[in-house]
C-alpha cells in the first residue's frame, strides 16, 4: 500500500509546506516546520488520512453575545411554548395525530407573523391552494399578506426560498417532499432524513425560520428517523383527544427556551382560541364533589396548572382486572396500586380500575402520586374528598411522600381559583398564604387515615 505524502507545517503561522526546509516561507521563521502526524490511519478513501483541513477559530465561555432577537406574533400561547418568540435562522418540527388541527394552527400563526410585517411563506405539499384559501376565509385570514405554494419538489422549494428570502416559511409536511438526488419513495426514511437536512442547512445559512410539520405513528411518535429530531432546534407535540375542544401544544425539546412547556388551545368554529387560564377551563365543567375525585395542582413548562383526576373501581368479573388510563402514565398507576396495598393494605384484586384526566389533559409528573392515589381511595371508599381541596406529591416505593418543586406557585394558583385547603407532603417548604390551609403528611398510610378512616 502505497504510504501517504507527509506534510509539514509551521508552528509560528500554522502554513502548511509539502517537503522540510530549514526557514518557512509564509512567516520567514527558522526551525519551525514539524511533520504533521496523520489524522487517521488506514486506506486515504476510507479515513481521513493525513490531508489536514483548516483551523477553526475558538473562543472563551466569557464570550459576551447579546441574547437572539425574537419576533412575537401576537398568539401568547404559541409564544410561550417557543420560549417568548421566534428566533430567527430557527427549524422548528410540529407533529401531531391526523386531523388535530396542526395546517389550521400554523395558518394562524403565519397570518399572525405576516400581519405583524414578517415576510411569510407558506408551502403546502398535502392541499391544493384552493383548500387552504377556502380555510383561510373560514378562519377570517383572507386579508393577511400571506404569500401560499402548492409544491412537492425539495429542489423548486429550496429555489423559491432563496429567491425570495422570506423570514418565516412554513412547510406542510416533510413526508410530502421528495429530493431528486435520493433514489427512494416520499414519505421514506431517505427522503425525509434528506429534505430535513438540507431545510435546516438552509435556515441556518440564509437566515430563514423554518416550520415543518411531520406525522407521527400508532404509538403517537414523529414519523420517520429519530435523527430529524436531532436536527432541529424545537420539537413541538400537538395533541387533544378528539372527543374534547381543547389542544395542548408542548415542548418536548427547545434550544432557546423550557421544554414540557405547554400552550392550551380551544378548537372553536373560527379556528383556535387561546385559552390564558387553563387551569379554570378545565375546572370548568366540576360540579359538585363526587367520590372518584381529586384535584391536582400541577405544574407544566413554567405555569401550574390545575386538572381533576377522576377514577372508578368497579367489581370485575373478570379473571384478570381491567386497568383502563387516559391521560396519566399506566406504569405509574400499576406503582400506586402496588404501594396501596403492600404499604396501606387496601387490596384492589378483583376490582376494576378506570381513571381518567378531564378536558383531554396529559399529566406526566410524578407530584401527581398523591391525587392519583386519592381518587382511587375515593371511589373505592365511595367517599367524596371536600370540594376545595388541592393535592400534590410524590409516592415514594415505601409509602413515604416526597415533597415536589414550585409548590408555592400551586398553592398560589390553587388559592386564587378559589380552593381553601391543600395536602402535601410533611417536607414541603411553601406557606401558603391567608384563607388557605395546607395539611403536611409524612407518609401514605397517615393520609390514608386521616381522609378515609381505617380504609
Amino acid at each position: 500500500m502505497a504510504k501517504s505524502p507527509a506534510s509539514f507545517s509551521c508552528s509560528q503561522c500554522g502554513a502548511v509546506h509539502p517537503k522540510w526546509a530549514g526557514r518557512c516561507d509564509a512567516c520567514g521563521g527558522w526551525n519551525t516546520l514539524a511533520e504533521d502526524a496523520p489524522l487517521a490511519t488506514g486506506p486515504g478513501s476510507r479515513t481521513l488520512g493525513g490531508a489536514r483541513g483548516r483551523r477553526i477559530a475558538l473562543s472563551s465561555l466569557a464570550t459576551e453575545e447579546a441574547p437572539p432577537p425574537r419576533a412575537g406574533s401576537g398568539m401568547e400561547e404559541f409564544d410561550r411554548v417557543l420560549g417568548g418568540g421566534l428566533v430567527p435562522a430557527s427549524a422548528i418540527l410540529l407533529a401531531g395525530d391526523p386531523g388535530i388541527g396542526k395546517s389550521t394552527l400554523l395558518l394562524q400563526v403565519a397570518a399572525s407573523f405576516a400581519r405583524r410585517g414578517l415576510g411569510c411563506l407558506y408551502i403546502s405539499g398535502e392541499e391544493a391552494p384552493a383548500q387552504v384559501r377556502m380555510r383561510a376565509s373560514r378562519l377570517g385570514l383572507s386579508d393577511a399578506p400571506l404569500r401560499l405554494g402548492a409544491e412537492t419538489s425539495l429542489r423548486d422549494i429550496l429555489t423559491t426560498l432563496d429567491a425570495e428570502r422570506p423570514d418565516l416559511a412554513v412547510i406542510d409536511s416533510i413526508q410530502t417532499l421528495w429530493a431528486d438526488m435520493v433514489d427512494a419513495a416520499p414519505g421514506s426514511v431517505s427522503q425525509v432524513r434528506s429534505a430535513c437536512h438540507e431545510l435546516v442547512s438552509f435556515a441556518k445559512k440564509r437566515g430563514t425560520s423554518v416550520i415543518l410539520v411531520g406525522h407521527v405513528t400508532k404509538e403517537g411518535q414523529i414519523a420517520g428517523p429519530r435523527v430529524v429530531e436531532h436536527m432541529v432546534d424545537t420539537v413541538l407535540y400537538f395533541e387533544g383527544e378528539r372527543g374534547h375542544q381543547f389542544r395542548i401544544l408542548r415542548a418536548v425539546k427547545n434550544r432557546f427556551g423550557p421544554a414540557d412547556e405547554i400552550g392550551v388551545f380551544e378548537m372553536t368554529g373560527a379556528g383556535l382560541a387561546e385559552v390564558p387560564n387553563p387551569s379554570a377551563l378545565f375546572l370548568s365543567e366540576r360540579g359538585q364533589s363526587a367520590p372518584g375525585s381529586a384535584v391536582f395542582a400541577g405544574i407544566e413548562g413554567s405555569r401550574p396548572v390545575l386538572t381533576e383526576i377522576q377514577a372508578l373501581v368497579a367489581p370485575s368479573t373478570l379473571a384478570t382486572p381491567r386497568r383502563t388510563v387516559v391521560g396519566l402514565d399506566p406504569g405509574r398507576v400499576s406503582t400506586i396500586l402496588a404501594v396501596l396495598e403492600s404499604r396501606c393494605a387496601i387490596p384492589f384484586t378483583g376490582l376494576d380500575v378506570f381513571l381518567n384526566v378531564a378536558g383531554g389533559m396529559r399529566v406526566i409528573e410524578p407530584a401527581a402520586d398523591l391525587a392519583l392515589a386519592a381518587a382511587l381511595l375515593s371511589a373505592r371508599e365511595d367517599v367524596a374528598l371536600p370540594a376545595d381541596m388541592v393535592i400534590f406529591g410524590e409516592i415514594s416505593l415505601s409509602g413515604a411522600l416526597r415533597p415536589v418543586g414550585q409548590a408555592e406557585n400551586r398553592l398560589k394558583e390553587a388559592q386564587k381559583l378559589g380552593f381553601s385547603q391543600a395536602v402535601a407532603p410533611e417536607r414541603t417548604k411553601a406557606e401558603p398564604g391567608e384563607g388557605m390551609r395546607l395539611r403536611k403528611l409524612p407518609d401514605l398510610v397517615t393520609f390514608v387515615g386521616e381522609m378515609f378512616g381505617a380504609g
